[in-house]
């Protein structure tokens, strides 16, 4: 089945380039141009993934991102002309799965969407390879279904939190620098900052910290692993 991509941007020029880049690699496209037009039209459509501009009229990006994120861990590629580090951290902070700054390539924002639909896709393995259940404790990570639950509760995390967790979970001694525990995440690319990956880290630990739980622990000076592993 083809998948959806639901393309928000207040500049027509800018959805059009990104539809016609989409469309071209095979996926089908919905357009927003606005942040209350673009929940209409995500409620309606339930996209597979969402490019979303963070300065925009009626409501913003972010706001936008904010809505999304209440009850559904659809990922979300951010575009904005501010190339700043607290801006790309606060778009991470607030659920983004990437960002891509202005001006960009259509084949980048191509290749970056499918890097990031791959990695909320299970991988086929062979039988006797790798269970599709990870449990460590009271949590569970369904690898197939792509859900976290702790003690039985269900758990949204996004496409980067899921990965981080599920690189945690498979050797759970193993203590992660920043650097190889995103590339376990993002498993085909990617570079990014030591505060993005904090940033990611400390959402996950706020979900599940809510429920009573911990999940990951700092190794200062080192990086991160799974708690009580």
């Amino acid at each position: 089945m083809t998948q959806s991509i639901l393309v928000v941007d207040d500049d027509r020029s800018i959805r059009e380039v990104v539809c016609f880049a989409l469309q071209k690699a095979g996926f089908d496209t919905h357009e927003a141009a606005d942040g209350r037009q673009a929940l209409v039209v995500f409620g309606r459509t339930r996209p597979a993934l969402v490019v979303l501009d963070i300065n925009m009229p009626e409501l913003s990006g972010t706001d936008v991102c904010r809505a999304i994120r209440a009850d559904s861990n659809t990922p979300i590629v951010f575009l904005s002309s501010n190339d700043d580090e607290i801006d790309r951290v606060l778009g991470l902070e607030l659920g983004g799965d990437d960002y891509v700054t202005k001006p960009f390539s259509p084949r980048e924002l191509v290749t970056r969407v499918k890097a990031v639909l791959r990695r909320c896709t299970p991988t086929p393995e062979p039988k006797a390879a790798t269970s599709t259940q990870l449990t460590h404790g009271p949590l569970e990570l369904d690898l197939d279904r792509f859900e976290a639950r702790w003690r039985g509760t269900l758990v949204t995390l996004t496409v980067t939190e899921f990965g981080i967790l599920r690189t945690l979970m498979r050797y759970p001694g193993k203590v992660y620098s920043r650097e190889a525990l995103m590339q376990g995440a993002y498993e085909d690319y990617t570079i990014v900052s030591d505060r993005t990956i904090d940033s990611h880290v400390r959402r996950v630990r706020r979900k599940f910290e809510v429920l009573g739980g911990e999940v990951i622990d700092t190794v200062h000076g080192v990086g991160y692993r799974l708690h009580g592993g």
